[in-house]
């Protein structure tokens, strides 16, 4: 097995240093998840790497967005499946299986991305990455696409999966009413104003972000296995203590997604024209300014390596 053929790994604390090293003399390497380092610009097409077939040279030149579309789908399979659990079915542990339901579908989509794309899942996290740590702009489009695509495909299972028990809720075949369409898309409550709601989905985004800078940090993290648990408990975390008012989309992807799908499948525009296209300043840009924010503050405060743009000369 060459050096490129081996998949990449989550970095250890007790090799901070050599990664320090590599990242001084501008080496690329390919054991930083997260920031996922240009490695192909320094990979002729058939230099060290021998593949058995067309389809295997295929799934290598798109592997990074195949991961992050299947990261994706999989927390919104998990998330939006709890929230049916949660609306649907008459049930005490209903914001619970919410909360749960969100945090095991992160952590098993960071778990399915990590060592291919750096499991970002979340074009909030890609583009401050792209922003403050190097991360090449020139990927952000792709990967935002490919974590749309994935929350689009991902709603749609859960769509398929409940379309009966969604007739039965809202009282007839083909109904749909925003009572149900907070399965897919997130629907803020009535009584905040606007300023409140971008507020929540702001601190819920900078918390989740400021998590997984530490648990992707080589010098604060333990041990690299620890990053899929770390996010269970962060977005766990967010929805026990932040998301009943807004649903914590906290995540473009994982709500404009599935609000796509949702449109598509009979809800119409009505989970577009919400609150004066909620979608749009809820959903995307405060979770987007939130993560930007934690990066900022981690990378000013704690973080020491020189690939982020606070530590350079």
């Amino acid at each position: 097995m060459t050096e490129f053929e081996k998949p990449y790994t989550f970095p250890k604390p007790n090799h901070f240093e050599e990664i320090h090293e590599q990242t001084s003399t501008g080496k690329e390497f390919a054991s930083d998840p997260l920031h996922n380092r240009d490695i192909e610009s320094a990979i002729p097409e058939n230099d060290g790497v021998e593949f058995p077939n067309r389809w295997a040279r295929i799934r290598y030149q798109f592997r990074e967005p195949l991961a992050e579309f299947l990261g994706v789908m999989v927390l919104v399979l998990f998330g939006c499946g709890g929230n049916a659990q949660g609306t649907l079915f008459d049930s005490t542990s209903g914001w619970m299986a919410v909360a749960l339901g969100w945090g095991i579908g992160l952590g098993l989509g960071g778990w399915i991305s990590g060592n291919v794309s750096g499991g970002h899942i979340n074009p909030a996290v890609t583009i401050s990455l792209a922003t403050f740590r190097g991360f090449p702009w020139r990927k952000v489009p792709i990967y935002i696409l490919a974590q749309l695509f994935g929350g689009i495909i991902g709603a749609a299972v859960v769509y398929a999966n409940y379309f009966a028990a969604i007739n039965a809720f809202e009282g007839g075949r083909g109904v749909r009413t925003l009572s149900t369409a907070g399965i897919f898309g997130t629907l803020a409550a009535d009584y905040l104003d606007n300023a409140s709601v971008f507020f929540d989905e702001y601190i819920g985004a900078f918390l989740l972000m400021f998590v997984i800078l530490i648990a992707t940090d080589p010098r604060a993290s333990p041990h690299p296995m620890l990053v899929p648990i770390a996010l269970f408990f962060a977005l766990f975390g967010l929805g026990i203590a932040f998301g009943a008012q807004t649903g914590f989309a906290v995540n473009p992807a994982r709500d404009l997604g599935p609000r796509i799908l949702s449109a598509i499948a009979g809800y119409g525009r009505a989970v577009f024209n919400f609150r004066h296209q909620y979608w749009l300043w809820g959903g995307v840009l405060a979770p987007i300014l939130g993560m930007l924010s934690a990066t900022l503050v981690y990378d000013m405060l704690i973080y020491t390596g020189d690939d982020s743009i606070i530590n350079r000369p």
